[in-house]
């Protein structure tokens, strides 16, 4: 065993995982993680792998891969040019395929005037039915007078009167809209303020504000590990979260100002802060283990 490999060893055992616990975090194969322990890393595909896959189970471990990769760069293989041979296959493959198609392009030139010779003759068919319909009617027509229609004098007054009470049944649904809008109370009770105010590195801290209680809880999308702990760096919850065992927890704090969240797998985790969903201000994607410290202001304060 290398002392990577011990180190890497003695800290899964301290947050009392084992490898299958691992296994589901970082989403790398038993096998591989037994490697890394062990310094074995022939069965693993290539050196970009070793690297990534030290890189991930470092982080689910709250350990610094610069660090680990500065301190054990000796016993960590470096990456080098692994791709040209599937670049070459690539190259021949586009080569092959362009050859292939070019009997397409000599295909499309034939479809084209085949769709042309349609399109020509649909508008033929269409000029000559609508030409047909219109001498048509003028033969039906031709020397009959066109009919006249007289509007009766109580038929123009019935629609000015229908006139006149469409005006008045407007202007009485818009009092009545003026008079609700008017008559309707305006809650002036502020809102939750939920704000990112400062991030670096892995860390991001937020302001709450306007709030009457402060409750935390947390969802396993996949499978997480974290720690929610008070100002005083008291531990309220630490343990997994999964979609196969306990998927969520509820921590109130209300009682507190502070509380700091460690979130070991931040891709799978979903955090609610009295049921408002709360937005990461570094993304996951790009740091997946963070510290989130929430600072929360008492609304009569």
């Amino acid at each position: 065993m290398t002392e990577l490999g011990n180190r890497l060893k003695e800290a899964r055992l301290a947050k009392g995982l084992s490898l299958e616990d691992l296994q589901s975090i970082t989403k790398i194969q038993k096998r591989y993680l037994i490697g890394i322990e062990e310094g074995n890393y022939s069965s693993m595909p290539g050196n970009f792998y070793v690297r990534a896959f030290v890189k991930q189970y470092a982080e689910a471990l709250q350990l610094n891969p610069d660090e680990i990769f500065e301190t054990y760069k000796n016993e960590i293989p470096a990456t080098h040019n692994e791709d040209l041979p599937e670049q070459l296959s690539r190259v021949k493959t586009r080569k092959t395929v362009t050859e292939g198609s070019s009997k397409i392009f000599d295909i499309i030139p034939i479809v084209l005037i085949g769709i042309f010779i349609i399109g020509a003759a649909g508008l033929l068919y269409y000029f000559f039915v609508n030409n047909a319909g219109d001498k048509a009617n003028d033969q039906i027509n031709n020397g009959k007078e066109p009919v006249k229609f007289v509007r009766s004098e109580n038929l123009e007054k019935a629609d000015v009167t229908e006139k006149e009470n469409t005006k008045e049944n407007e202007e009485k649904e818009k009092n009545d809209e003026q008079k609700t809008v008017e008559e309707t109370p305006v809650d002036e009770t502020p809102k939750q303020e939920l704000t990112a105010v400062q991030n670096s590195g892995k860390n991001s801290t937020y302001d709450l504000k306007n709030a009457d209680k402060f409750v935390v809880k947390l969802v396993s999308t996949g499978q997480t590990w974290v720690n929610v702990k008070n100002g005083s760096g008291q531990s309220k919850f630490q343990g997994l979260l999964s979609t196969t065992g306990t998927q969520s927890t509820e921590v109130d704090l209300t009682g507190e100002t502070k509380t700091v969240i460690v979130v070991g797998r931040t891709i799978d985790t979903e955090i609610y802060v009295n049921d408002q969903k709360l937005e990461y201000a570094i993304a996951p994607a790009d740091v997946v283990q963070q510290n989130i410290t929430i600072q929360y202001v008492p609304k009569n304060e």
